[in-house]
């Protein structure tokens, strides 16, 4: 109850802000995630290459709307910041229906939404409308323009917070912050990842180190890479993008592009295992961020984690996606998820039998009950037994599981004993046999 109440708090801070790829209300919102997770910021100069793209300019907006031939104000930013297209140029100025016409943008289909577009690589402008709004208007006469906006040489925000573990081996977590006013395709994968920071940071002696990515979608995440790819290419162990979290969908997992990474065994063994009521889907090109992670060069082991996927739930990248969509339940039961996955990641290192020939004897260290017999057996004792007999062929606690069909939660706490007696040893302890 206090993560549920803690994100939906933190979503109503959000949810007025209007965000871009670049510009103030992305570093706005920045500064508010930041009271969650200690995002250290970088600012990419417009113009910067970053591989096959470029950083654009950076786009702010004070005002805009219309006035029509009778005097009347529509299509408001101030009401809903979805009414302007995202990046449009300053415009001021009176146009024929005709010509406006041919800037305006609905949905027929549906017909209460306003649509989400964006211009980021055009410099054009448009307004967004839901259809009914679109039919009252006057079909002809001198209409007013006014877009109060910038688009000048800037900057573009992105954020990244490291949680340093003994080892340099990373999983790494990324959402992205770009969109304006939308529940679901927006701020459910910044709030998770938020949220989840804090769970992981309460794990103690990580040995992993985990890496919090939070960018624009796509640029951000490419300006990333360019500037720190290469470094961290060899470290990462598994990663997963968050996207789309937040509605009453069944949880679904989309493989990284090998399909048979750790990290999608590892997502697969909990789905299994523990979070039943879950879909799969095979990697694709047309996603979020995990396109970036996997591209040629790159291909890291990231696969993305999400409710109702992006493009399937009909209320996505409309006006309709607001909190209404969204149950905060189903979205701590991510962060629950993630964390369990990485609580998984922390005890899953390669094991050996600590003994050379023969079933140690348990009994003289005080692990087996004092009279035998049948019936007496704890699973915890069942699962040590298994872990000593299983680890010569099996050499993670994770396939042990798998051939169990258990949860490899449900192996700590043998796994901790028998490691603390020496009944089966880390794999780089092996050659001490």
């Amino acid at each position: 109850m206090i993560m549920k109440n803690k994100l939906e708090h933190y979503f109503d801070k959000l949810w007025p802000i209007c965000r871009s790829i670049t510009g103030d209300g992305l570093r706005q919102s920045f500064s508010i995630l930041q009271e969650l997770i200690p995002f250290q910021l970088y600012e990419v100069p417009s113009g910067t290459p970053v591989f096959d793209w470029k950083i654009p300019k950076e786009w702010n907006v004070k005002d805009a709307y219309l006035i029509t031939p009778e005097g009347k104000k529509v299509a408001q930013f101030s009401l809903n910041n979805l009414h302007l297209m995202n990046y449009s140029i300053p415009v001021n100025k009176e146009i024929s229906w005709e010509e406006l016409k041919t800037h305006l943008h609905t949905l027929p289909d549906k017909p209460n939404a306003i649509p989400y577009l964006t211009t980021y690589y055009k410099e054009t402008w448009g307004f967004c409308l839901s259809y009914n709004e679109f039919k009252q208007l006057p079909q002809s006469g001198t209409y007013k323009v006014f877009i109060d906006t910038t688009l000048e040489n800037g900057s573009l925000t992105y954020g990244q917070c490291v949680l340093k573990g003994t080892s340099q081996e990373e999983i790494l977590f990324s959402s992205y912050l770009c969109h304006p006013s939308m529940a679901n395709n927006e701020l459910s994968g910044p709030l998770a990842l938020a949220l989840l920071y804090s769970e992981i940071e309460k794990l103690e002696n990580r040995y992993y180190t985990y890496r919090f990515v939070l960018a624009p979608e796509t640029i951000g995440v490419i300006a990333f890479l360019a500037q720190f790819g290469l470094e961290i290419k060899e470290k990462i162990k598994a990663g997963y993008v968050l996207t789309c979290c937040g509605d009453h969908g069944k949880i679904t997992y989309q493989y990284s592009k090998q399909a048979n990474s750790v990290a999608d065994e590892m997502m697969l063994h909990f789905l299994d295992t523990k979070y039943q009521n879950s879909n799969t889907r095979d990697f694709r090109v047309g996603g979020s961020d995990e396109r970036q992670y996997c591209s040629p060069g790159f291909n890291f082991p990231v696969g993305t984690i999400m409710r109702t996927p992006y493009k399937i739930y009909p209320e996505y990248h409309t006006s309709l996606d607001n909190k209404s969509v969204l149950d905060f339940s189903c979205l701590a039961e991510i962060v629950y998820l993630l964390s369990d996955v990485c609580r998984g990641f922390e005890i899953n290192h390669k094991i050996v039998p600590g003994h050379l020939f023969g079933e140690p004897m348990l009994g003289k260290r005080n692990l087996y009950p004092d009279k035998g017999g049948a019936g007496i057996m704890s699973s915890d004792l069942m699962f040590l037994l298994s872990l000593i007999t299983l680890c010569e062929i099996h050499h993670t606690p994770l396939q042990v599981a798998q051939r169990l069909k258990c949860n490899i939660l449900e192996l700590q706490t043998a796994l901790h004993i028998a490691l603390r007696e020496k009944l089966i040893l880390p794999f780089s302890s092996s050659e001490k046999l």
